[in-house]
C-alpha cells in the first residue's frame, strides 16, 4: 500500500520530484499543489514545484508548452518538466518556474500604501507580460490580482498562473459555454455571447487578448477603488459598461490621478478598438508613469485598522472620501452575476462529466482551475468539501481523468462493482477517510473511490524509458 504522504498533495520535506528535493508546501488547489523545492542533485536556488493532484492532468502539458513559448522577464521562467511516479502504473505531471519572492498584487498594495504612478508603473509591467504572452500566440484567460506577484516595494510585477491559458492549436479541456476562468474578470462580449436559457447546440466562447486586457482593467480598478466595475447584464447582453460607458476609478477614489482613471476606463471600454492592444496599453502606461506630475505620488489609500482576518479586499484598502450613491446598484448587479453563474453550474452539472468553468465567490478573488502561483505567497485557504476529512482526502474530479472507462449510452460501466460519478466509471473501497488518497483514490459522498481504467495493451515494440522513480 502506498504510503500517506506519498500523494501529490502531501509531499512531505526532502522527498523528490524528478530531479527536485520538496522543501515545504506552499498552495493547495483544486487540481495541483505547490511546492517550494530546490535541485536535489546540484543545488541551486529555489523553484516553484506543481505538481498535479489528478493522473496525467492535460492541462499541465498545455502549461508547459505556453510557458515554454514565452520570454520576458515578468513572466516566471519554466525551468523543468515531467512525470512524478510514486508507484507503478500512476504518473502524475510536474512543472518547475523560476521562484518569485513576493506577494499578491492586493496584498503588495496593502502593505505598501501605492502611489498613482507606481500603480502606473506595475500595471505597464504587467500589460509588457500580456503582450509578450499575445505575441507567442496564447492566452492568459485568469488575469486577476492573485494572479500577480509584486516582488519588492519598487514594484518588480510578475504575471504568473498560466493553467487556464490556453494557444493557437492547443486542445479545448472544458466544455462551453466558457472557459476557465474567473466571473467577476469576464469582459462584456464573453458575457454576451450566452443566451438564456441554453439551448444547444451551445457556441463556446473563445477569449481573445481583448479579454485579457479588460481582464486587466477589472484588476486595475479594483486594486485602486477596492471594488469590482460590476455592471453589465450577462442575461440579456447588455449592461452599465454598453449604455454608459466604463466607470470612472476616480470617482470613487479621488486620489486616483486622472491619468491612471482615464487608462483604467479604457481598458475597461466594451469596445475593443478604444480598449487596444496590450502593447499599446503598455506604452501608455509607461509614458505615463513618466509624464504625471507630483500630485501622483500621493498614496492612493489610507490605512484601516485594525485590518479584519477574513475582510475581503475593500475592507483592508479605504480610498478617503469615496462615492458611495453607486453601491447599492453594484451590489445589485453582482447579485444579478452570481445567480447567472449559478444558473450556468446548475445547467453545467445536469451532463455527466462536464467541467464548472469557474468559482465565483469573489471575496476570494478565486475561481480558476488552475493553482494559484500567489499561492506561493498566500496562505492556504480551507479547502471545500462535504466532509470533515477534506484537508486529507481529494474529492472526485468534476470529469473523467485522461484514459478513464466511461459508462456507456445507458450510463452504465461495463464492471458489476463500478459505479458512474462525474461522467466516469468508479469502485468503491474500504478505507478509512484519512487514508482515502493512499492508493490514489479520492472522496465522494462519505465513501472511497477510485477510477477505473481499462487493462493496459501489451507491448508491441521496447517500451520507452520512463520517468525516473523518486
Amino acid at each position: 500500500m502506498l504510503p500517506a504522504h506519498l500523494t501529490p498533495a502531501r509531499i512531505p520535506l526532502g522527498h523528490r520530484v524528478g530531479p527536485w528535493c520538496v522543501l515545504e508546501r506552499r498552495g493547495l488547489g483544486a487540481y495541483g499543489a505547490v511546492y517550494r523545492a530546490i535541485g536535489a542533485e546540484a543545488p541551486s536556488g529555489p523553484v516553484a514545484l506543481k505538481l498535479a493532484l489528478h493522473p496525467r492532468d492535460e492541462r499541465f502539458s498545455r502549461e508547459v508548452e505556453l510557458l515554454s513559448r514565452i520570454r520576458h522577464p515578468c513572466v516566471p521562467r519554466l525551468v523543468d518538466h515531467g512525470l512524478w511516479q510514486p508507484r507503478e502504473g500512476l504518473c502524475f505531471p510536474y512543472l518547475a518556474m523560476e521562484w518569485v519572492d513576493g506577494v499578491s498584487l492586493y496584498e503588495w498594495a496593502w502593505q505598501h500604501r501605492p502611489s498613482s504612478r507606481q500603480v502606473l508603473h506595475v500595471l505597464a509591467l504587467l500589460a509588457r507580460a500580456l503582450e509578450a504572452t499575445h505575441a507567442a500566440g496564447g492566452v492568459h484567460r485568469d488575469v486577476k490580482g492573485d494572479n500577480m506577484l509584486v516582488s519588492d516595494a519598487e514594484g518588480r510585477a510578475f504575471l504568473t498562473d498560466f493553467g487556464s491559458g490556453h494557444y493557437l492549436g492547443a486542445a479545448t479541456l472544458t466544455q462551453p459555454p466558457f472557459p476557465p476562468g474567473t466571473p467577476a474578470y469576464r469582459s462584456p462580449e464573453a458575457w454576451r455571447s450566452v443566451r438564456l436559457p441554453l439551448r444547444e447546440p451551445i457556441v463556446p466562447y473563445a477569449p481573445g487578448p481583448a479579454d485579457d486586457v479588460f481582464a486587466l482593467g477589472v484588476t486595475a480598478f479594483r486594486l485602486v477603488t477596492g471594488e469590482y466595475p460590476h455592471g453589465v447584464d450577462p442575461a440579456s447582453g447588455s449592461g452599465h459598461l454598453d449604455d454608459v460607458g466604463p466607470p470612472s476609478a476616480r470617482g470613487l477614489n479621488p486620489r486616483c490621478h486622472e491619468e491612471l482613471s482615464d487608462l483604467t476606463s479604457r481598458m475597461l471600454s466594451g469596445s475593443l478598438e478604444a480598449r487596444g492592444s496590450a502593447r499599446a496599453l503598455a506604452e501608455a502606461l509607461e509614458v505615463a508613469a513618466q509624464e504625471v506630475g507630483p500630485e501622483a505620488d500621493m498614496p492612493l489609500f489610507v490605512p484601516e485598522a485594525p485590518r479584519p482576518v477574513e475582510a475581503s479586499f475593500h475592507r483592508q484598502l479605504v480610498p478617503t472620501a469615496p462615492e458611495r450613491s453607486m453601491r447599492p446598484w453594484r451590489v445589485a448587479a453582482g447579485a444579478l452575476l452570481l445567480g447567472v453563474g449559478w444558473l450556468l453550474s446548475e445547467r453545467l452539472a445536469e451532463e455527466p462529466g462536464q467541467e464548472l468553468a469557474a468559482n465565483s465567490e469573489e471575496a476570494k478573488d478565486g475561481g480558476t482551475v488552475a493553482v494559484g502561483d500567489s499561492a506561493l505567497t498566500a496562505l492556504e485557504p480551507a479547502p471545500q468539501a462535504p466532509s470533515a476529512w477534506s484537508t486529507v482526502a481529494l474529492d472526485v474530479p468534476p470529469k473523467p481523468l485522461p484514459g478513464q472507462r466511461r459508462p456507456d449510452a445507458n450510463g452504465r460501466c461495463p464492471g458489476r462493482t463500478h459505479v458512474p460519478i462525474n461522467g466516469g466509471c468508479w469502485k468503491k473501497v474500504a478505507a478509512d477517510p484519512k487514508d482515502c488518497d493512499e492508493e490514489g483514490s479520492y472522496w465522494h459522498k462519505g465513501a472511497c473511490y477510485m477510477p477505473v481504467f481499462p487493462p493496459p495493451r501489451p507491448p508491441t515494440s521496447n517500451p520507452a524509458r520512463g520517468p525516473d522513480h523518486p
